[in-house]
């Protein structure tokens, strides 16, 4: 049986080249190489690495000194770690629920959230960019501006991803957070990446990400200086040269990512417009597709096993974080506090999309989406 996974990485002859480099074993550069050619590309101030984006998001909580009882707002429709790097300080995540069409958090929401929790201890918000899509940049900026707080983006899905053609971390929030990991459980390589345009806050995720320690740095061969000092509690998040160079190769195909990705989504857009039971994307802003996230509306989960029947494997993405057991019994959530998340999440389903797809598999996956959606009544 033909099978089409969820993603299969692509890797070329730069990838192998760079970890070729990379096992050498030569003075070592593929690191802050990565981190020049990140801020470059996205058009940031600083740049620091962490061998995965959770590690990301939880050092960028760290740079911005949280502590127990802070609040941190952000979407129901997030992947875990977001709520979780906050709850790591034992600090509170405000869910607030989101748009329909884009599933990323809604801006009426986000005012009402930020009216009822407005107090000192209410310090930021994570923004997560589903799918390839921007949330609502300039009402969320007007909003933190007002209510004095700090965006901090999810950008784990948003490499690449533009608002009104400039680029998620090259604008007005306070740190952005990236990764390289692919959407596999097993990935070939992976890393995370934070940017900021704050030297503070660089400053600060760039000493704890290794321990807290001050030194005279680090010898040819890996040694610590003859002194070095603790002077906070950090964490051991830093990137290893293997990583940078997965990254590094990763990230000399990000744009061509993004076009392979457009191009796939262009055909499933004309394939399934006239599809029974099945709704595609709404571009309501600049698009990168890294998911293609559509909406079933009979038996969503029926619809994904008979795909996998197939050799279709599909996503979910996302699962509302006041479903899963730990957040529901932590802050006593009800299923249908978040109406339009609910919704959503009963419906939605991502296709594979990636670069390594090619035009045959596309369109053997649109065949057999349309086969099954005609069996349905």
């Amino acid at each position: 049986m033909r099978e089409i996974p969820f993603y299969k990485p692509y890797i070329d002859a730069k990838d192998k080249e760079l970890i070729n480099k990379a096992l050498e074993l030569k003075e070592p550069f593929m690191v802050e190489t990565l981190e020049k050619q990140i801020r470059e590309y996205i058009g940031s101030s600083y740049a620091i690495s962490t061998y995965n984006g959770t590690a990301a998001m939880h050092l960028s909580m760290c740079a911005m000194d949280l502590k127990r009882g802070d609040k941190i707002i952000c979407s129901v429709n997030s992947f875990p770690s977001v709520a979780e790097v906050v709850r790591h300080f034992d600090a509170e995540p405000i869910f607030v629920d989101i748009n329909k069409d884009d599933f990323n958090i809604s801006p009426e929401a986000f005012e009402a959230a930020l009216d009822k929790n407005n107090h000192k201890k209410l310090k930021g918000a994570f923004i997560s960019h589903v799918g390839g899509q921007s949330a609502d940049m300039d009402r969320i900026y007007k909003l933190a501006s007002r209510y004095n707080i700090a965006i901090i983006d999810d950008a784990t899905q948003a490499l690449g991803t533009t608002y009104n053609g400039k680029k998620i971390g090259s604008m007005e929030s306070a740190i952005s957070c990236f990764r390289f990991s692919p959407q596999m459980k097993h990935p070939l390589g992976g890393g995370g990446i934070l940017v900021t345009n704050d030297p503070d806050l660089a400053q600060r995720a760039q000493l704890l990400r290794n321990h807290g320690i001050v030194s005279e740095g680090w010898d040819s061969y890996g040694n610590l200086g003859y002194v070095y000092d603790v002077v906070d509690i950090g964490v051991k998040y830093d990137l290893n040269e293997l990583g940078a160079a997965y990254a590094l190769g990763q990230l000399s195909k990000a744009d061509f990512y993004i076009k392979c990705r457009q191009e796939i989504a262009k055909i499933y857009d004309k394939e399934l417009q006239d599809c029974p039971h099945i709704s595609t994307p709404i571009k309501k802003r600049d698009h990168i597709y890294t998911q293609y996230i559509i909406k079933i509306d009979k038996n969503r989960d029926g619809f994904a096993r008979a795909l996998k029947e197939r050799g279709i494997f599909t996503g979910l993405h996302y699962i509302p974080l006041h479903l899963l057991s730990y957040y529901k019994q932590k802050y006593n959530l009800r299923v249908n506090d978040f109406p339009v998340a609910l919704q959503n999440y009963q419906q939605i389903l991502s296709l594979p999309i990636y670069a390594a797809m090619s035009d045959d598999d596309v369109y053997y996956v649109c065949e057999q989406v349309k086969e099954i959606a005609n069996t349905r009544v």
